[in-house]
C-alpha cells in the first residue's frame, strides 16, 4: 500500500472509531421526496463575540439520513448560512440532513479562523446527528466558492492542530474526517484567484484576499493546489468540482489543473464544466442549476452507499 493510500486508510479507520454508535444511513435515493423541518440554532460564539448560527434542514422521516455540512462563499468577507438555501433545500428534500453554518468573516479574524469554525462545525454536526435522525458516519461537505476552499482544506487536513483548535464539549473522540466533498466554483488556488482579480482590476476581490491571508505568505500555506504540489501528507476524499464555463473569477483552466493534480496524487475527482455558466450560476433558477442539484445528489448517493 502506497503512503498516500495508507494515510487515507488510516483516516477512514480513525473516523469509524471516533464516531458515536448509531445506525447507518438507510439507502439514499436521490429521487426521493420529503417534507422539511427547518430550524436555526446557535452553535458557537466567534472570537469576535458574534453568535454563529446553524440552519438545519431536516427531512420528515425516520432516517437515519446521510448528512451534509454546507460552507458558504462570499470571498471570506461576507455572506452567511442562508447563501446556498436553494441547494440546501433541494438536497434535504431528497433525504439528506443539511446543516448550513455561519463562519467567522475576515474582518473579524483572518485565516484560519473560518477553517476552525468549519472543523468545529463538522464535529458538532456528528455529535448532534442522532437528534436530527442523521448518520454521523456519512457526513460530507458542500462548499461554494471560498466555502469550497475551506471545505477542501478541511477534508485534506482533518487532524491539523490549527484547524482543530476549538474544543468540542461532547463525549467520545469525534474527529473532522468526511466521506466526500462537493463544490461549486471552489477557490482551489487562492493565489491564482488573486492574480486574476489583479488582472481584472477587481478591487473587492484583491482586498478580500489581502484581508483574509495575513500574513500574506499564508496564501501559499493555505493553498490546496500548492499543498498537493508540495506533496504534503493529506487525506484525499472523493471530490466533485462543478465549474462554470464563463467564470472569470476562478478560471476553468485553474480548476482543471487542480482536478488533474488531485487525481495524480491518488484522489478520486469528478470535474464538470457547466456551459454558459458564470461563477454563481446556481443562484438563479434554470436548467444548469437543476443539473447542479441532480449532480450533487448523485455524487452523494455514490459516496454514502454501502
Amino acid at each position: 500500500m502506497e503512503r498516500r493510500d495508507f494515510l487515507q486508510h488510516i483516516g477512514a479507520l480513525g473516523a469509524a472509531a471516533a464516531l458515536p454508535s448509531t445506525a447507518l444511513a438507510k439507502s439514499y435515493d436521490p429521487a426521493a421526496k420529503f417534507d422539511l423541518k427547518v430550524t436555526d440554532v446557535p452553535f458557537r460564539r466567534s472570537a469576535a463575540g458574534r453568535n454563529l448560527f446553524a440552519r438545519i434542514y431536516q427531512p420528515d422521516g425516520a432516517g437515519p439520513f446521510p448528512m451534509v455540512l454546507d460552507l458558504h462563499g462570499g470571498a471570506w468577507t461576507r455572506k452567511d448560512r442562508f447563501a446556498e438555501e436553494p441547494m440546501d433545500r433541494a438536497l434535504a428534500a431528497s433525504g439528506v440532513v443539511v446543516v448550513a453554518i455561519d463562519m467567522t468573516l475576515s474582518g473579524e479574524a483572518p485565516y484560519p479562523a473560518n477553517v476552525q469554525d468549519a472543523n468545529y462545525g463538522l464535529r458538532w454536526v456528528k455529535a448532534k446527528a442522532a437528534e436530527w435522525r442523521g448518520d454521523p458516519t456519512s457526513v460530507g461537505i458542500y462548499g461554494s466558492s471560498t466555502g469550497g476552499h475551506i471545505a477542501i482544506l478541511l477534508a485534506m487536513r482533518p487532524r491539523d492542530a490549527r484547524y482543530n483548535a476549538i474544543p468540542l464539549d461532547a463525549p467520545g473522540n469525534i474527529d473532522a474526517t468526511v466521506a466526500y466533498v462537493a463544490c461549486r466554483s471552489p477557490i482551489t488556488d487562492p493565489y491564482a484567484r488573486w492574480q486574476q482579480a489583479e488582472k481584472m482590476k477587481r478591487d473587492n476581490l484583491i482586498n478580500a484576499s489581502k484581508s483574509y491571508f495575513q500574513p500574506w505568505e499564508s496564501i501559499q500555506e493555505g493553498n490546496p493546489q500548492r499543498i498537493l504540489e508540495r506533496k504534503e501528507p493529506v487525506v484525499l476524499r472523493p471530490l466533485l468540482i462543478m465549474q462554470g464555463e464563463l467564470d472569470d473569477n476562478v478560471l476553468p483552466a485553474v480548476q482543471k489543473k487542480f482536478a488533474e493534480t488531485y487525481r495524480a496524487a491518488g484522489g478520486d475527482v469528478q470535474f464538470e464544466v457547466f456551459a454558459n455558466s458564470e461563477h454563481e450560476w446556481t443562484g438563479k433558477p434554470g436548467p444548469q442549476t437543476n443539473r447542479a442539484y441532480e449532480m450533487v445528489k448523485s455524487f452523494i448517493a455514490r459516496n454514502v452507499s454501502a
